[in-house]
């Protein structure tokens, strides 16, 4: 029962992160909603679904919300956010998430460097692969993806990537995060005022929002810290290559987008890639 339990959570943790870009795809290329505003309320329903989780545990918990966030954190929480919004404006949905993963692994790679971790050379092999496949994704071309709102997807990525990094070891993953949500909304509803002359609403994008926030990131996010526990590390990052493929999928799929030849190539190299660098390090703390 327990190994049932972990890939379930598992496979409905990665859906709902895929779930994300489609959701965000889907509401800004074809509802009215503005990004400012789909960001606003996918970080308050998102706040308010952690919140009541961490009610029904019927604990004292939830009385140190606001104490368990991080304002930093929560600024890396709430970047990721809307340059994942604006971004989502022009492109596609495995586009996009395959930018966003690409950034969010390599900047963590490089972190990583930085603080003396030794690589071999297949790991070099592998990161040298990753950032061919997303400097070669980003190249002028006719199926280039626009600049600007792939840099807002890079930004987005190492936005996450450094709000992973400060969430390792800070204690209860459901309360922080909750914590981390809840003070991310004073920023999102500044942002709404700053683009209020750009605000716009309708029934279907605010629903998409809801479902992006309550849904695919604040139950998503809590299924994934659940499963966390019981995955090997080594596993948790191999099983996440899976993320932009499937939001690449579903936008064929549900949104009718174009498959490209450089969006195939740049998924095979960076996904590729960084699969070398998970199994390869793994490898090594084995031997």
């Amino acid at each position: 029962m327990r190994h049932v339990r972990v890939v379930l959570l598992t496979l409905l943790a990665l859906f709902a992160f895929a779930g994300n870009s489609l959701l965000c795809r889907a509401a800004l290329a074809h509802t009215q909603i503005d990004a400012a505003s789909f960001t606003a309320i996918r970080l308050i329903s998102g706040a308010m679904v952690l919140w009541l989780l961490l009610l029904l545990r019927r604990d004292k918990q939830q009385r140190t919300l606001l104490a368990s966030g991080n304002w930093l954190s929560a600024l890396a929480l709430f970047v990721y956010a809307a340059g994942f919004s604006f971004a989502y404006i022009q492109l596609n949905t495995g586009v996009g998430a395959l930018i966003l993963f690409g950034a969010v692994q390599t900047s963590m790679i490089g972190y990583g460097l930085l603080h003396g971790e030794r690589f071999g050379k297949t790991q070099w092999l592998g990161l040298m692969l990753a950032s061919s496949g997303l400097i070669g994704l980003l190249l002028p071309g006719l199926s280039a993806p626009p600049l600007w709102s792939a840099l807002l997807m890079l930004l987005a990525g190492v936005a996450w990537g450094v709000y992973s990094l400060r969430g390792k070891g800070v204690g209860d993953p459901l309360q922080v995060t909750a914590g981390n949500f809840i003070l991310t909304i004073p920023m999102a509803l500044l942002l709404c005022a700053l683009l209020i002359s750009r605000a716009a609403l309708d029934r279907n994008g605010v629903y998409l929002a809801l479902l992006s926030g309550a849904v695919t990131s604040g139950i998503g996010y809590t299924m994934w810290y659940s499963a966390l526990p019981l995955l090997k590390s080594t596993t948790a990052a191999t099983v996440q290559l899976s993320v932009p493929l499937l939001a690449a999928l579903g936008g064929v799929i549900l949104l009718q987008e174009p498959v490209t030849l450089r969006l195939g190539l740049a998924a095979l190299a960076i996904t590729g890639g960084i699969a070398l660098v998970v199994l390869a390090k793994s490898a090594g703390k084995n031997q």
